[in-house]
């Protein structure tokens, strides 16, 4: 009996007490769009009305979620560590058909590192302290070091698939990375121009000068993970 329950109380712990690991972050319609055409600088995966200007400066709104994805294994048990935060800021400009990176008005979103949370409050002890050692390094930023060219712009409700060049910022040090976002037009509650955008950049801990997370041999982690966002951008 005692062996069973050795063996089995990982598993009881994190699929009956531990609660359920929140899905990825994406756009709310990415998995239910119609299939569309594809064109150059993104791949639509809907079809629409015929697309009207972008132009303009956005700023990062409510319903923004920003944090982060680490695979671990508790005593032989494998689960998913998600921490997030909604406390984000950040601002686009799209000049004509193109998301631009100029100094003054490059793409950008930043998070207090202290106001991400998990479902675990003694897994943001360790966040907070040893591992991201958020008193000396309270934030964490992207900026987009490469414009995107948007043209064709997509329709209302047409989801297309973007590369990204830029800068990312974590425990004090800056790395260039690149990877694919999805981004969807829509109109905001007031009427105006809204964009959503999500994505995950991968993390390599070691890069960033970041402890593994893992603690002694109860809790082991991957030597990476994914910072995971999904913005809303609403038209200045």
């Amino acid at each position: 009996m005692l062996v069973v329950l050795g063996v089995g109380g990982p598993f009881v712990y994190i699929h009956f007490f531990n609660g359920s690991t929140p899905a990825a972050l994406s756009l709310p319609t990415a998995s239910s769009s119609a299939p569309g055409g594809t064109a150059p600088g993104g791949t639509a995966t809907a079809s629409s009305a015929a697309a009207g200007s972008l132009a303009g400066t956005y700023s990062v709104g409510s319903g923004s979620v920003v944090g982060y994805r680490v695979n671990e294994v508790l005593l032989g048990q494998g689960t998913t560590a998600v921490g997030r935060t909604t406390s984000v800021t950040g601002h686009l400009t799209i000049a004509g058909t193109t998301a631009t990176a100029a100094t003054a008005t490059a793409a950008t979103f930043s998070v207090p590192m202290a106001t991400v949370h998990s479902d675990k409050s003694q897994r943001d002890a360790q966040f907070d302290g040893r591992i991201m050692d958020v008193a000396q390094y309270p934030t964490g930023t992207f900026t987009l070091t490469s414009p995107i060219d948007l043209a064709p712009l997509p329709a209302t409700g047409v989801v297309k698939s973007y590369t990204a060049d830029g800068k990312l910022t974590l425990h004090g040090v800056t790395r260039t990375v690149r990877f694919t976002l999805t981004a969807e037009r829509g109109t905001a509650k007031d009427g105006g121009a809204q964009i959503e955008v999500a994505g995950h950049i991968p993390v390599l801990f070691s890069d960033y000068g970041i402890q593994n997370p893992s603690v002694g041999g109860f809790v082991t982690t991957q030597d990476d993970g994914l910072l995971e966002f999904l913005l809303i951008f609403s038209k200045a």
